[in-house]
């Protein structure tokens, strides 16, 4: 049976030249408001009580970051280098910790991670394997799960949600330009595929910057952080459900019931034209070699108490595999320029930001303040603790964009309460991480959203879109993030309960 294709009334767009959507005018003035009030509370609080040179040092370049990250139209990397740099010069941390967080196992982790990306990337494979997968799909609902497949793949191939959406957006232009004549499955995948890229990051260490840096504080704090394969037991099954609901609910809000119903035909031909990865016949050498210096390394990674070798040296290994003359698909110096050195800069120096608060008391003192009336509330502390972990995380991408930087501000300060009120201070740090990956309410929350709002070039989402989106799926984010808490991650071997 032919298809037959479903056509709408195609959205309105602005005429040339007109500016481009803006977020509601409200929240950016909302934002400021509470802002000044919290750091102004922070600050008169801290005067007025009982703290150490240090941690109020600590506490008041901690309050200036986040405000100028919030406010200020500086780059996010210059605003964490100058608190590390204050925090040195005032005597907090010393030189040796603020230089070696650069050459932190982390950072070096991600050199190697983002080398292989490239070597990905260039041989065409990540463009070639989204061909072969969607050319499967017969109706919408099976092409936003077949998509979702590939991106939770690429979870373990691309260590930045921004590196992620810059490979998915070619895939996504070739997919509007087959599918140009329903434009509501066109709406749903712009929304879908970087909320799936956004939440599917917590399925693997390497997922977000922000998964490494509640690492190294949950370590300095505690003595023990996450490997690679305790995050793959405990996030790889949020992942999986929570990219497709996520998936769900987009095509459920912006697909009506007949364009769900009407059969779908992604012509390989046409798909491999406007992706430039032909979608049939056997993978290239370079393309074998690269799939299996990728599962090599993975592998390694998840094997890591067998054979005790960092995942920091295997990355490099990898590296080095994959850019090898007349072997790899790239070269070093080329895949050198893709590493995001800012992006390296600014994880360096959030660390020592949170370093910071741990060692100086400054993060148990503001968790005193923030969390005093929930220790009040007797046995239910913990489970009031978790709900209110959960929430103030996946709001806080309204008051600060970086993810990065919101597990660097809220982690320290969710660690030195969590034993307070009985809760274990890992699975709290990690459920706090995890909810901060909702990012989803503005255009602005976060890079993925950026690459797929519409523009000139994108036929993306306009950001009353989402707003109705956010709407729906952060309350049952929350209740999903809560049952895995609660329910889930105890039989996985992380218990809230200490």
């Amino acid at each position: 049976m032919t298809p037959t294709e479903f056509r709408t009334a195609p959205r309105r767009r602005p005429p040339a030249g007109a500016p481009p959507a803006r977020e509601p005018a409200w929240a950016p003035l909302l934002a400021a408001i509470a802002g000044i009030l919290v750091c102004l509370g922070f600050l008169a609080a801290a005067a007025a009580g009982d703290l150490g040179r240090e941690a109020l040092i600590t506490l008041v370049v901690f309050v200036v970051a986040i405000w100028m990250w919030v406010f200020a139209p500086v780059p996010d990397t210059y605003v964490a280098l100058g608190a590390a740099v204050a925090l040195v010069v005032t005597g907090p941390i010393d030189t040796e910790t603020f230089t070696g967080t650069l050459g932190d196992s982390v950072i070096w982790l991600l050199v190697g991670s983002f080398v292989i990306a490239a070597a990905v990337t260039a041989s065409g494979l990540s463009a070639r394997i989204a061909a072969r997968v969607l050319t499967l799909a017969r109706t919408p609902r099976q092409l936003m799960h077949l998509l979702t497949v590939v991106l939770l793949v690429t979870t373990f191939a691309i260590p930045a949600t921004s590196g992620r959406a810059a490979l998915a957006l070619p895939v996504f232009l070739a997919l509007a330009a087959v599918l140009r004549q329903r434009p509501q499955l066109v709406l749903a995948l712009a929304v879908g595929i970087p909320s799936v890229i956004l939440v599917s990051a917590v399925g693997s260490l390497l997922g977000a910057g922000a998964h490494l840096i509640t690492s190294e504080i949950v370590a300095t704090a505690t003595g023990t952080g996450y490997d690679f394969v305790q995050w793959l037991i405990l996030g790889l099954p949020l992942a999986v459900v929570w990219s497709h609901l996520a998936a769900e609910i987009a095509l459920m809000l912006y697909a009506d019931r007949d364009e769900r119903r009407t059969p779908l035909t992604v012509p390989a031909a046409a798909f491999a034209e406007a992706a430039g990865a032909p979608a049939r016949g056997p993978l290239s050498v370079p393309q074998r070699r690269v799939l299996g210096a990728l599962a090599a390394v993975v592998v390694l990674w998840c094997t890591e108490a067998l054979h005790g070798v960092d995942p920091a040296v295997v990355a490099v290994l990898g590296a080095l595999l994959v850019t090898a003359p007349k072997i790899g698909a790239t070269t070093l110096p080329a895949a050198a320029k893709t590493i995001p050195w800012t992006l390296l800069l600014f994880m360096a120096a959030t660390l020592c930001l949170g370093i910071a608060l741990t060692t100086s008391g400054a993060s148990a003192w503001l968790a005193g303040l923030v969390f005093d009336p929930v220790r009040a509330l007797g046995s239910a502390a913990g489970a009031v603790f978790l709900v209110l972990t959960v929430v103030v995380s996946l709001l806080a991408h309204l008051m600060i964009q970086s993810r990065s930087a919101r597990s660097a501000v809220l982690v320290p300060i969710i660690v030195a309460t969590a034993p307070a009120v009985g809760v274990d201070a890992a699975a709290a740090a990690f459920l706090s991480t995890a909810a901060a990956g909702f990012c989803h309410t503005m255009t602005s929350s976060a890079k993925p959203m950026t690459v797929f709002a519409a523009s000139d070039t994108v036929p993306g989402f306009r950001p009353e879109h989402l707003l109705r989106y956010s709407a729906v799926l952060a309350p049952l984010s929350v209740a999903l993030l809560l049952v895995f808490a609660v329910w889930v991650w105890p039989y996985l071997g992380l218990s809230p309960n200490p």
